[in-house]
């Protein structure tokens, strides 16, 4: 009786781990989404997939009919999960989002507000949280999801691999992704940004194969900007300059390059090749103060005055010149941010951190607080190479 109660046992585990497949979906019954659009349509949500043609992408064989590695579908409904499900009317396969690479919102949908949209991403459980969201910059997501790209064969991983290798060497724009930007969303006195993106050239000649044809494109697509949000509703864009100045701030520096111009007309340019900034908040007579201090290392990239590097005093002089310019990259960004009452650097988290008893009375205005912040920027740049050559080529 005991060995056939075991046996029995032994059969009902048998088939209970049998089941573990009973949600399976089959690859080829999945249309892989690596780009994702919202856009404002009237009173409702356009999305915008760019999914991979697999048969395109695999094929290391040439075909009479040249196609597209990816096609967009597009549907339209009252809320983004709607949207999303009806897309099954327009597309051969189920929609499958775990593999995105980019989000993209429509600049017209980012200045309307995006809480409401953003909640439907963030609640469905196959969207991992590792791509970068964007705003499309003067256009819609569905026309920037629309341009296909050289290179890449897929543009929503052009998209990804331009964001991350940009803000490593550029530093002008800022990789963010879901969870981060969620969470400065609903912290209520701090502010976010998203990088901007706009089409450079031919928009209807940018979604055909005619402009991967040619060495030069007719449309591209080219990384600007930075979206200032207040809240959650675009408000503002930060220039080139005001977002290196944002991600000095931020410590987001890895690397760039930039130049100062020399006493005597020309200019030195400069790799950074090291930075390290510390805020500091405090409350002086019920006012909170705030101090940011940037350190920064740099390597001499290109000479175009005269000047000889070898004294010491005309080093020390470039290291001034570019203190001076930072500080004025850095307030330049302070004062765009203080203009839309947008907290975007985290001022009040740092007065929270060092006077958490003067933070509960000053968070209750932050923004006006923030606007007539005081803010002192402090910078210390130190010369470490000179390149190969010593001075300049002019100096004879």
């Amino acid at each position: 009786m005991k060995k056939r109660s075991y046996v029995w046992g032994l059969v009902i585990l048998v088939a209970a781990a049998l089941t573990g497949c009973w949600d399976r979906r089959e690859l080829n019954d999945l249309a892989l989404t690596v780009g994702m659009g919202l856009d404002k349509k009237g009173n409702h949500i356009q999305v915008t997939a760019q999914i991979v043609n697999p048969g395109e992408v695999a094929s290391k064989k040439g075909s009479a009919i040249q196609r597209s590695p990816i096609t967009s579908f597009k549907a339209t409904d009252t809320t983004v999960t709607e949207a999303i499900r009806k897309l099954s009317v327009v597309a051969p396969r189920q929609i499958f989002p775990s593999h995105l690479r980019v989000l993209i919102i429509g600049e017209e949908l980012a200045r309307q507000g995006i809480s409401k949209v953003m909640d439907g991403i963030s609640r469905n459980h196959e969207f991992r949280s590792d791509f970068f969201l964007i705003v499309a910059k003067g256009t819609s997501a569905e026309d920037v999801l629309g341009i296909v790209t050289q290179i890449e064969q897929i543009p929503a991983n052009k998209m990804f691999k331009m964001l991350q290798t940009s803000e490593r060497l550029w530093a002008p724009t800022v990789s963010m992704q879901l969870d981060k930007f969620i969470s400065d969303l609903s912290n209520p006195t701090k502010d976010t940004v998203l990088t901007g993106i706009k089409i450079v050239g031919d928009k209807e000649i940018g979604p055909t194969i005619q402009n991967v044809g040619d060495s030069e494109p007719d449309a591209i697509l080219e990384y600007s900007g930075v979206a200032l949000f207040k809240r959650d509703k675009l408000v503002d864009w930060l220039n080139e300059e005001e977002s290196k100045g944002y991600n000095y701030i931020m410590g987001k520096v890895k690397s760039t390059a930039g130049h100062v111009a020399c006493p005597q007309g020309g200019s030195v340019a400069v790799n950074v090749i090291r930075t390290e900034t510390k805020v500091i908040g405090k409350v002086v007579k019920d006012k909170p103060k705030i101090f940011v201090n940037l350190y920064v290392e740099q390597d001499v990239g290109e000479v175009q005055c005269n000047i000889e590097l070898t004294k010491a005093e005309n080093l020390r002089k470039l290291e001034e010149l570019g203190e001076k310019k930072l500080t004025e990259i850095m307030e330049s960004a302070i004062k765009k941010a203080k203009k839309n009452k947008a907290d975007i650097f985290g001022f009040g988290d740092a007065i929270e951190d060092t006077d958490p008893k003067s933070w509960l009375k000053l968070k209750q205005d932050w923004d006006t607080h923030f606007s007539n912040l005081d803010v002192t920027v402090k910078v210390d740049v130190q010369n470490r190479r000179l390149g190969t050559t010593n001075n300049s080529k002019l100096e004879r």
